[in-house]
């Protein structure tokens, strides 16, 4: 047995091993993720408090923040099992206020009489009395008047339960004291110089124990830049490899495109023409393909996609179009059957739920080539799909596959061509960092004849008048959608449920009507039968849940009812919209909710409401949500930022990629000495993620 190696020193040195830390308290920091020194120095404040001068009680303003000091006067606890609050009543130089604390009853052991205070909170009226209900506070010793927590600017740590802002603080000065000059510099001089940034050991003193507010900013930016500039060296380097590789050319004549225009019921818009034109060029370059199609709803992606698997077809190839739920891959299944095989194309299908004969049979015409396209789900990926020879992959939503799936599909091929697309608008700055490897393609552009959708956001008292109003329209010959967030009803929820739903409709305020029912648990048989007699105006008002999110197209459609509407995102919301004002008639959109709503809810109902624009809707949804869960970091393999905020540095991201191509420019691989501390930095941070980030 090999004797142990040394202990890791300096950034690497676990934390465990700081004076003042131990394994206990090393514990409660791994909660938070911090394991080493530099994960220390990486735990920035998430406030910080002026305590450089207190105001006195009496002049703190109604309802705004404050710090105040005061020396504890009285102490009154509550009796034991009741709800009322710790009330602690302090003097300081004006008289006596008093601070509350509700269901923390221990507080009443901590206060002693003439400690001295600094508390942080609101000033609130409460019974005709002004208190400060529930503030930070700190004990102060009178040696530590000048100290790290009194009279500057104060951090204020994220913490976990057991650790506390005073033992943080103190950890964290002797961590920024000690090994803040340790710390390599990542970024180089010159761009740095170009920049306007601190230098690390400054940049990490002015975000951790500023002295003076802009200095906050300063020191951000810094960092904020910093991982900036490291992910897009990593999305460079990837392009560049990617640009290197030798792929296929796919550059047919092009006699099954133009034989798809000419049956087409419809004239392709300017935009399909130009975002066609950039795909074509680049399917018949022998470089692989790398583009993401982006469209907002209706705006005709689909085609696009059709023409793409047409071409490498008719190149010799195969194609495959990967959806991520079944009701996407079946809606474009009937799509392209309905576009490709008249053409003499054979279109296989692959889900989960197939029956296994229909399987067996999709496999074998994948794998001796007779299926020129497959279509599915997550079944695609699985070893027992062989193909002969896959020339295109193109992904559908490809947000909401894992990154490693999108890798196993684009493994089935020799280095293919692969088109991803989103009908979920994506702020340019989301755009640069999830796909900076990629070429982007935007369908701008709806097609001719789509009027506006007036969308209007009401309560529960507000129903009767909306079934009146949807009773009008269907008797002028017009179908509507009602949509529910589930299925069924469950004692748990209040929520009102599809099959409920129909029914009630059904049988009451729509008995002169046919209504039906769709829901993703229905067989893709009974689902083909409901959505085919709502097409062919065999049914007049059709409830749903979201499964009509995607891809059904209805002209005659007028009305979109969502039921708790405050329960859906923003972008589902959206998509559900765009399912109505697919004809010429004046289309609505009605969302009922219910009060009282969060602040969230309230947001993204009036966002509604105000703009029909789906990218303007993406960045309110991106506010709103923040970048992890806009796509969800596990799932798209995003990276997350110390400091760079998505929302407020959009300028500051694109001078980094400025930099980080002109960097590769003169030291393609990053062997420049200079740059060694660069070269790890982009290893140890993004490494896996950006392996997965750009995977096409």
């Amino acid at each position: 047995m090999s004797p142990p190696g040394p202990a890791p020193t300096g950034l690497d040195a676990p934390v465990q091993y700081l004076k003042g830390v131990g394994p206990q308290r090393a514990r409660l920091l791994e909660r938070l993720g911090l394991v080493t020194v530099r994960d220390l120095l990486d735990h920035f404040p998430r406030d910080y408090q002026d305590r450089r001068e207190f105001v006195p009680f009496a002049q703190l303003p109604l309802g705004e923040p404050g710090v105040v000091q005061g020396t504890v006067f009285g102490v009154a606890a509550p009796r034991r099992g009741s709800r009322a609050p710790v009330q602690v009543t302090f003097r300081d130089r004006t008289g006596y206020f008093t601070a509350t604390w509700f269901g923390r009853p221990y507080l009443a052991q901590l206060f002693k009489r003439g400690q001295r205070v600094v508390l942080y909170g609101k000033k609130v009226a409460r019974d005709r009395h002004t208190v400060l209900e529930g503030p930070e506070f700190e004990l102060v010793e009178d040696d530590e008047l000048a100290s790290i927590h009194i009279g500057r600017l104060v951090p204020v740590y994220p913490l976990t339960e057991g650790l506390f802002q005073r033992p943080m603080r103190d950890l964290l000065y002797r961590v920024v004291e000690a090994y803040a000059d340790q710390a390599p510099e990542i970024v180089p001089d010159a761009v740095r110089a170009r920049r306007g940034l601190l230098g690390i050991g400054e940049a990490y003193r002015a975000v951790h124990f500023p002295e003076r507010p802009p200095d906050v900013d300063v020191g951000r930016r810094r960092f904020a830049f910093e991982d900036f500039f490291v992910l897009q060296l990593g999305l460079t380097l990837r392009r560049r490899r990617q640009a290197a590789e030798r792929g296929r050319a796919l550059a047919p004549p092009g006699a099954l495109v133009a034989r798809l225009e000419a049956g087409l019921p419809f004239r392709l818009t300017a935009a399909q023409r130009r975002v066609w034109g950039e795909i074509r060029s680049d399917l018949a370059r022998p470089v692989p393909m790398n583009r993401l199609l982006q469209g907002d709803v209706g705006s005709g992606k689909t085609v696009i996609a059709v023409m793409a698997l047409l071409t490498a077809v008719e190149a010799g190839f195969q194609a495959v179009l990967m959806a991520p739920t079944e009701i996407l891959a079946e809606q474009h299944l009937r799509t392209v059957r309905a576009l490709a095989e008249p053409l003499g194309v054979e279109v296989a299908w692959l889900s989960a739920g197939q029956r296994a004969r229909d399987r067996e049979a999709a496999l074998a015409a994948l794998r001796t080539g007779r299926a020129g396209i497959a279509i599915g789900t997550h079944a695609l990926l699985q070893d027992a799909v062989e193909l002969r020879r896959l020339g295109l992959a193109v992904v559908d939503e490809q947000h909401r596959f894992g990154v490693l799936q999108r890798a196993t599909l684009r493994g089935k091929g020799e280095r293919p061509h692969v088109l991803v697309m989103t009908a979920t608008p994506i702020p340019r700055t989301l755009a640069l960092t999830l796909y900076g490897d990629l070429d982007v393609s935007v369908l701008d552009e709806l097609p001719p004849g789509r009027t506006p959708i007036r969308t209007e956001w009401r309560g529960e008292p507000a129903r009767e008048r909306i079934y009146a109003f949807m009773r009008d329209e269907l008797r002028a010959g017009r179908q509507a959608y009602v949509v529910c967030p589930l299925v069924e009803e469950t004692e748990a929820s209040d929520l009102r449920a599809a099959t409920e739903m129909a029914e009630r409709l059904r049988t009451g305020p729509f008995r002169e009507f046919r209504v039906g029912l769709v829901h993703g648990r229905l067989p893709l048989d009974a689902k083909d039968a409901a959505m085919r007699a709502f097409k062919t105006r065999e049914l007049d008002l059709l409830v749903a849940t979201t499964v009509i999110e995607v891809g059904i197209d209805v002209p005659n459609a007028s009305v979109m009812l969502i039921e708790h509407a405050e329960r859906f995102g923003l972008a589902q919301l959206h998509q559900l919209r765009g399912r109505v004002g697919r004809g010429s008639a004046r289309s609505y959109c009605i969302m009922l909710a219910d009060a009282p709503l969060s602040d969230d809810a309230r947001r993204r109902l009036t966002a509604m409401c105000e703009t029909q624009d789906g990218f303007r809707l993406a960045e309110i949804d991106l506010e709103i949500r923040g970048p992890g869960e806009f796509f969800g970091t596990r799932q798209s393999g995003l990276p997350e930022f110390r400091t760079g905020s998505l929302l407020t540095h959009g300028r500051l991201l694109e001078e980094a990629r400025q930099e980080a191509e002109a960097l590769l420019t003169g030291d393609p691989g990053l062997r420049a000495p200079q740059h060694r501390a660069l070269r790890e930095a982009l290893v140890r941070r993004w490494r896996e993620r950006l392996e997965l980030a750009s995977v096409g």
